[in-house]
């Protein structure tokens, strides 16, 4: 018997704004179809739109639709498979508030040193260092000013859209981390087993 994750994580309230949105498999290679708690990451990546009120669009959807909805547009990445619901529409509610790009982050908990010229140096404050995660939601006036999408990797698509947009970055919960590997799987399979 498999349990859907997001019974765990609770669902969210019905006053939340209208949003399309789509989970980006793109250059992912097979981990998204990787299984954590029975069910493939990307499937519980588009639960998680679901439950956050997110109108899922089908991958072939022309840009110039998901502009004349006048809606936001919400990114979803696979490899955060178990970004709880909440998190996600507090996400939309930010960038329709606030009117900017919300990006879903994570702090650095590694230890990050400068190289210079192949020497290890200095040890980075990561105090001001931050992992992109997903979400990343583009308020309704974004989505008009793009032409599509600059980039389906979401810590270059961050980059991007701050050099043209007001970008607010928002720190998902651990269970939404990004894994990288099987053993990133099974590791947040642990984090987010029923308590």
């Amino acid at each position: 018997m498999t349990t859907d994750p997001y019974d765990v994580l609770g669902g969210y309230d019905d006053e939340r704004p209208p949003a399309l949105g789509a989970v980006v498999e793109s250059d992912r290679g097979t981990l998204p179809f990787a299984l954590i708690h029975g069910e493939a990451l990307v499937a519980c990546a588009a639960w998680a739109l679901g439950e956050a009120g997110v109108t899922p669009v089908d991958v072939g959807t022309r840009w110039e639709g998901i502009v004349e909805s006048g809606e936001p547009f919400v990114l979803h990445d696979p490899l955060c498979p178990m970004t709880p619901a909440g998190f996600i529409a507090e996400c939309v509610e930010a960038a329709v508030t606030r009117e900017a790009v919300v990006v879903g982050v994570r702090p650095v908990t590694d230890t990050v040193k400068k190289v210079t010229d192949g020497e290890v140096g200095e040890t980075v404050d990561r105090d001001r260092l931050r992992v992109v995660t997903s979400p990343i939601v583009l308020p309704a006036a974004v989505v008009a000013a793009l032409d599509g999408l600059p980039a389906n990797d979401f810590a270059r698509l961050a980059g991007e859209l701050a050099r043209r947009f007001p970008v607010i970055p928002l720190e998902a919960p651990a269970e939404g981390r990004r894994v990288a590997d099987l053993d990133d799987v099974r590791l947040l399979e642990a984090l987010t087993l029923p308590r």
